[in-house]
């Protein structure tokens, strides 16, 4: 069975849950506003189930939504990062030397600057604390469906997947560290490793020994157990948005427009990352079925992640994860308008890269 026909790698469709996940994430919004009005006792009592500075319900959930993420992913793919090395180098670059950057510089022009008198003054560090923690995690999951929308190259994404994933495990703390330090916010750095622990490292030892079991029971288990999976990672994630916004419910009553001020940032930055990977693409030759991927590799964001540790780092009710929830919002929408262009260009590219190789 070839590479591209084996059931056990990640499925490449678009799910209604997917599909429709701004949908779902604007009733979060209001189901979250409503229960935070109407049961702020349950509410505050789930809120102050912690050990360590960790809510339970919400490290809870937020295994239920990496894990099965985390499940798709074959580090056994690293060893094909040699084929497609360009492509793999322009999205590595993108992601950990250009992503998390370029967000910050972003996030000090428009919640400092251009935005700061629209903003509570109390939020405005968390905020940008929020928006460089989403911009240091490169998205695992709905790559695979950007991927397939494009007739991206699976094995490319694969191995990209799974050489972000090992990155993240080492990158993840430092970048976050640097960026909040630069921006003169105090950095938590017990919590700050204790969520790559909890959120990525635990997560990832996990999923890979339940991989291997699966894939040791055959590949129909694995496809069984992920098409499970699928719905209840789905709703442990809006589960855990009720609960934010049970905790928010306040401040967007009484602040309707932070949320699309926060969507500036993060919009301008899924632009130009993924426009900067894809021009880098042609510049280099790669070929499009590649360079569609890497831009959207280049561009998306590691959502669950970002949620997770901006709650353990910040608190519920902090700006910070009001601003990564506000990435989860805007992701398919925006993204899904990438993926256009990127389809719609493909002539225009491959007259880029026939004048690249001609003689």
């Amino acid at each position: 069975m070839s590479k591209q026909e084996n059931p056990a790698r990640p499925a490449a469709s678009m799910g209604i849950f997917e599909r429709y996940l701004s949908i779902w994430v604007g009733l979060c919004i209001v189901v979250g506003v409503v229960l935070g009005h109407m049961l702020p006792t349950p509410v505050q009592a789930l809120g102050e189930m912690k050990i360590a500075e960790v809510n339970l319900p919400v490290a809870i959930l937020i295994w239920l939504m990496i894990i099965p993420m985390l499940l798709k992913v074959d580090f056994g793919a690293l060893h094909e990062v040699r084929e497609h090395w360009r492509g793999i180098g322009v999205t590595v670059f993108v992601n950990w030397a250009i992503k998390p950057f370029s967000m910050a510089l972003l996030a000090w022009f428009f919640i400092r600057g251009v935005f700061a008198e629209y903003l509570p003054a109390d939020q405005i560090d968390s905020y940008i604390a929020g928006l460089i923690i989403l911009a240091a995690a490169p998205c695992t999951a709905m790559v695979f469906v950007w991927s397939n929308l494009t007739g991206g190259e699976p094995n490319f994404t694969l191995s990209q997947v799974a050489l972000n994933d090992t990155i993240m495990v080492f990158a993840f703390a430092p970048i976050v560290g640097l960026l909040l330090g630069l921006s003169s916010i105090v950095v938590p750095w017990d919590t700050l490793l204790l969520s790559v622990v909890l959120y990525i490292v635990i997560p990832v030892v996990i999923a890979q020994a339940w991989r291997k079991l699966l894939l040791h029971m055959g590949p129909a288990a694995m496809s069984a157990v992920l098409e499970r999976l699928q719905p209840l990672s789905l709703a442990a994630l809006l589960a855990t948005l009720v609960l934010l916004f049970a905790f928010q419910g306040e401040q967007i009553v009484a602040q309707p427009m932070v949320i699309l001020l926060l969507a500036v940032p993060i919009t301008i930055q899924v632009y130009f990352n993924s426009g900067l990977a894809y021009l880098l693409n042609r510049k280099l030759g790669v070929a499009h079925c590649v360079a569609g991927p890497s831009a959207l590799i280049g561009a998306s964001n590691f959502f669950e992640l970002a949620v997770a540790a901006a709650i353990s780092l910040f608190g519920f009710t902090s700006g910070a994860a009001l601003a990564t929830v506000v990435g989860v919002l805007i992701e398919v929408p925006v993204m899904l308008s990438v993926v256009y262009i990127v389809n719609a260009s493909k002539g225009w590219y491959e007259q880029g890269l026939a004048r690249h190789s001609a003689p």
